[in-house]
Protein backbone atom coordinates (compact mmCIF):
# COMPACT_ATOMS: atom_id res chain seq x y z
CA UNK A 1 0.00 0.00 0.00
CA UNK A 2 1.38 3.42 -1.00
CA UNK A 3 1.41 6.09 1.69
CA UNK A 4 3.07 8.69 -0.57
CA UNK A 5 2.16 9.01 -4.22
CA UNK A 6 3.12 11.67 -6.76
CA UNK A 7 2.17 12.20 -10.38
CA UNK A 8 4.16 14.66 -12.52
CA UNK A 9 4.81 16.81 -9.45
CA UNK A 10 6.44 20.06 -10.55
CA UNK A 11 7.68 23.25 -8.94
CA UNK A 12 9.03 26.22 -10.86
CA UNK A 13 10.46 29.52 -9.70
CA UNK A 14 10.01 31.85 -12.63
CA UNK A 15 11.85 30.35 -15.59
CA UNK A 16 13.72 27.87 -13.37
CA UNK A 17 12.16 24.44 -12.77
CA UNK A 18 13.49 23.01 -9.51
CA UNK A 19 11.36 19.83 -9.59
CA UNK A 20 10.39 18.58 -13.02
CA UNK A 21 7.37 16.26 -13.33
CA UNK A 22 8.45 13.58 -10.83
CA UNK A 23 6.30 10.47 -10.40
CA UNK A 24 6.88 7.85 -7.69
CA UNK A 25 5.26 5.95 -4.81
CA UNK A 26 6.47 5.14 -1.30
CA UNK A 27 5.11 2.09 0.47
CA UNK A 28 3.89 2.12 4.06
CA UNK A 29 6.70 1.24 6.46
CA UNK A 30 9.40 1.74 3.82
CA UNK A 31 12.74 3.53 4.22
CA UNK A 32 12.87 5.45 0.96
CA UNK A 33 16.05 7.25 -0.03
CA UNK A 34 15.65 10.47 -1.99
CA UNK A 35 19.17 10.97 -3.30
CA UNK A 36 20.97 13.52 -5.43
CA UNK A 37 23.67 16.15 -5.45
CA UNK A 38 23.15 19.52 -3.79
CA UNK A 39 20.76 21.54 -5.95
CA UNK A 40 19.14 18.48 -7.54
CA UNK A 41 15.69 19.42 -6.20
CA UNK A 42 15.40 17.11 -3.19
CA UNK A 43 14.57 19.76 -0.59
CA UNK A 44 12.06 21.51 -2.86
CA UNK A 45 10.27 18.21 -3.45
CA UNK A 46 10.22 17.52 0.28
CA UNK A 47 8.70 20.93 1.00
CA UNK A 48 5.86 20.17 -1.40
CA UNK A 49 5.24 16.74 0.14
CA UNK A 50 5.06 18.23 3.64
CA UNK A 51 2.61 20.96 2.63
CA UNK A 52 5.14 23.77 3.08
CA UNK A 53 5.31 24.68 -0.60
CA UNK A 54 2.54 24.58 -3.20
CA UNK A 55 3.24 22.65 -6.41
CA UNK A 56 3.21 24.54 -9.70
CA UNK A 57 1.52 21.54 -11.31
CA UNK A 58 1.03 17.83 -10.85
CA UNK A 59 -0.36 15.91 -7.89
CA UNK A 60 0.87 14.45 -4.60
CA UNK A 61 -0.98 12.43 -1.97
CA UNK A 62 0.52 11.94 1.51
CA UNK A 63 -1.17 9.71 4.10
CA UNK A 64 -4.31 9.83 1.97
CA UNK A 65 -4.46 13.63 1.67
CA UNK A 66 -3.79 15.98 -1.21
CA UNK A 67 -0.81 18.21 -0.39
CA UNK A 68 -2.29 21.09 -2.41
CA UNK A 69 -5.91 20.97 -1.18
CA UNK A 70 -5.41 19.52 2.32
CA UNK A 71 -1.99 20.66 3.59
CA UNK A 72 -3.13 20.96 7.22
CA UNK A 73 -4.35 17.36 7.24
CA UNK A 74 -0.98 16.28 5.86
CA UNK A 75 0.95 18.23 8.52
CA UNK A 76 -0.97 16.53 11.34
CA UNK A 77 0.15 13.09 10.17
CA UNK A 78 3.82 13.66 9.49
CA UNK A 79 7.05 14.41 11.31
CA UNK A 80 9.75 16.57 9.77
CA UNK A 81 13.40 17.17 10.48
CA UNK A 82 15.27 19.73 8.38
CA UNK A 83 18.90 19.70 7.33
CA UNK A 84 19.43 22.67 9.64
CA UNK A 85 18.97 21.80 13.29
CA UNK A 86 15.25 22.12 14.01
CA UNK A 87 15.08 22.65 17.79
CA UNK A 88 15.57 25.81 19.85
CA UNK A 89 19.11 26.09 21.18
CA UNK A 90 18.20 28.69 23.83
CA UNK A 91 15.69 26.31 25.45
CA UNK A 92 16.52 23.26 27.54
CA UNK A 93 16.06 19.72 26.30
CA UNK A 94 12.95 19.33 28.45
CA UNK A 95 11.51 22.67 27.29
CA UNK A 96 12.00 21.73 23.63
CA UNK A 97 10.16 18.45 24.09
CA UNK A 98 7.32 20.20 25.94
CA UNK A 99 7.10 22.92 23.28
CA UNK A 100 6.90 20.56 20.33
CA UNK A 101 4.53 18.26 22.14
CA UNK A 102 2.18 21.24 22.46
CA UNK A 103 2.65 22.17 18.80
CA UNK A 104 1.76 18.60 17.82
CA UNK A 105 -1.42 18.84 19.91
CA UNK A 106 -0.53 16.36 22.62
CA UNK A 107 -2.20 16.55 26.03
CA UNK A 108 -0.08 17.66 28.98
CA UNK A 109 -0.26 14.22 30.58
CA UNK A 110 0.92 12.60 27.35
CA UNK A 111 3.74 15.12 26.99
CA UNK A 112 4.94 14.32 30.51
CA UNK A 113 4.90 10.56 29.85
CA UNK A 114 6.55 10.83 26.45
CA UNK A 115 9.20 13.21 27.78
CA UNK A 116 10.23 10.70 30.43
CA UNK A 117 10.40 7.88 27.88
CA UNK A 118 12.39 9.94 25.39
CA UNK A 119 14.91 11.11 27.97
CA UNK A 120 15.39 7.55 29.19
CA UNK A 121 15.80 6.17 25.66
CA UNK A 122 18.48 8.75 24.80
CA UNK A 123 20.08 8.51 28.26
CA UNK A 124 19.58 12.25 28.75
CA UNK A 125 17.79 12.25 32.11
CA UNK A 126 20.71 13.96 33.85
CA UNK A 127 20.96 16.59 31.11
CA UNK A 128 17.25 17.33 30.68
CA UNK A 129 17.56 20.88 32.03
CA UNK A 130 20.64 21.80 30.02
CA UNK A 131 20.36 24.13 27.03
CA UNK A 132 20.13 22.29 23.74
CA UNK A 133 22.79 24.61 22.35
CA UNK A 134 25.33 22.98 24.68
CA UNK A 135 24.85 19.51 23.14
CA UNK A 136 27.27 18.07 20.55
CA UNK A 137 25.87 18.10 17.00
CA UNK A 138 25.30 14.36 16.92
CA UNK A 139 23.17 14.45 20.07
CA UNK A 140 21.24 17.43 18.74
CA UNK A 141 20.34 15.44 15.63
CA UNK A 142 19.29 12.39 17.63
CA UNK A 143 17.10 14.56 19.84
CA UNK A 144 15.56 16.36 16.87
CA UNK A 145 14.68 13.04 15.24
CA UNK A 146 13.16 11.71 18.46
CA UNK A 147 11.06 14.86 18.84
CA UNK A 148 9.85 14.47 15.24
CA UNK A 149 8.42 11.09 16.33
CA UNK A 150 6.86 12.44 19.53
CA UNK A 151 3.27 12.55 18.19
CA UNK A 152 3.57 9.09 16.57
CA UNK A 153 3.29 10.24 12.94
CA UNK A 154 2.72 7.77 10.11
CA UNK A 155 5.49 9.35 8.02
CA UNK A 156 8.71 11.16 8.91
CA UNK A 157 10.57 13.29 6.38
CA UNK A 158 14.29 13.69 7.05
CA UNK A 159 16.11 16.31 5.01
CA UNK A 160 19.84 15.51 5.04
CA UNK A 161 19.71 14.60 8.75
CA UNK A 162 23.32 13.37 8.95
CA UNK A 163 24.94 16.34 7.24
CA UNK A 164 27.97 17.50 9.23
CA UNK A 165 28.14 14.60 11.67
CA UNK A 166 30.94 12.04 11.99
CA UNK A 167 30.63 8.50 10.52
CA UNK A 168 29.99 6.81 13.89
CA UNK A 169 27.19 9.24 14.79
CA UNK A 170 25.77 8.80 11.30
CA UNK A 171 25.56 5.05 11.81
CA UNK A 172 23.93 5.50 15.24
CA UNK A 173 21.40 7.85 13.69
CA UNK A 174 20.50 5.22 11.12
CA UNK A 175 19.91 2.74 13.91
CA UNK A 176 17.19 5.11 15.17
CA UNK A 177 15.72 5.18 11.66
CA UNK A 178 15.64 1.36 11.58
CA UNK A 179 13.87 1.29 14.95
CA UNK A 180 11.18 3.64 13.66
CA UNK A 181 10.68 1.60 10.49
CA UNK A 182 10.40 -1.58 12.57
CA UNK A 183 7.27 -0.22 14.27
CA UNK A 184 5.70 0.74 10.93
CA UNK A 185 6.75 4.36 10.45
CA UNK A 186 7.45 5.33 6.84
CA UNK A 187 10.69 7.29 6.45
CA UNK A 188 11.68 9.39 3.47
CA UNK A 189 15.30 10.45 3.71
CA UNK A 190 17.13 12.94 1.51
CA UNK A 191 20.90 12.77 1.45
CA UNK A 192 23.87 13.46 -0.77
CA UNK A 193 25.91 10.72 0.95
CA UNK A 194 25.72 7.89 -1.56
CA UNK A 195 26.82 5.26 0.97
CA UNK A 196 23.61 5.95 2.91
CA UNK A 197 21.65 4.62 -0.07
CA UNK A 198 22.74 1.13 0.99
CA UNK A 199 20.66 1.54 4.16
CA UNK A 200 17.39 2.16 2.27
CA UNK A 201 14.84 -0.29 0.93
CA UNK A 202 14.58 1.66 -2.32
CA UNK A 203 16.23 4.82 -3.59
CA UNK A 204 15.53 7.39 -6.23
CA UNK A 205 18.28 9.36 -7.95
CA UNK A 206 17.50 12.98 -8.78
CA UNK A 207 19.46 14.92 -11.39
CA UNK A 208 18.53 18.48 -12.35
CA UNK A 209 15.03 18.20 -10.92
CA UNK A 210 14.16 14.84 -12.48
CA UNK A 211 14.13 11.32 -11.11
CA UNK A 212 16.56 9.49 -13.36
CA UNK A 213 16.49 6.11 -11.57
CA UNK A 214 14.44 4.35 -8.90
CA UNK A 215 14.93 0.84 -7.53
CA UNK A 216 16.57 -1.12 -4.73
CA UNK A 217 20.29 -0.42 -4.21
CA UNK A 218 21.08 -3.99 -5.27
CA UNK A 219 19.13 -3.71 -8.52
CA UNK A 220 20.61 -0.32 -9.36
CA UNK A 221 24.15 -1.62 -8.89
CA UNK A 222 23.35 -4.53 -11.18
CA UNK A 223 21.63 -2.34 -13.76
CA UNK A 224 24.53 0.11 -13.96
CA UNK A 225 27.27 -2.50 -13.50
CA UNK A 226 28.56 -0.61 -10.47
CA UNK A 227 30.41 -1.66 -7.32
CA UNK A 228 28.66 0.86 -5.06
CA UNK A 229 25.96 3.53 -5.08
CA UNK A 230 28.47 6.33 -5.57
CA UNK A 231 29.47 4.73 -8.86
CA UNK A 232 25.80 4.35 -9.79
CA UNK A 233 25.18 8.03 -9.15
CA UNK A 234 28.23 9.15 -11.14
CA UNK A 235 27.10 7.10 -14.13
CA UNK A 236 23.56 8.51 -13.90
CA UNK A 237 24.75 12.11 -13.43
CA UNK A 238 27.03 11.82 -16.47
CA UNK A 239 24.20 10.49 -18.62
Amino acid sequence: MSIISTEKLTRSFGAFTAVNAITFDVKEGEIFGFLGANGAGKTTALKMLTGLLAPTSGKAMVAGYDVWREPEQVKRRIGYMSQRFSLYEDLTIRENIRLFGGIYGLRLADIKTKTARLLEKLALEADADKLVGALPLGWKQKLAFSVALLHEPRIVFLDEPTSGVDPLTRRQFWELIYEAAHIGVTLMVTTHFMEEAEYCGRVSMMVDGRIEALDTPRNLKTQYDAKNMDEVFRKIARG
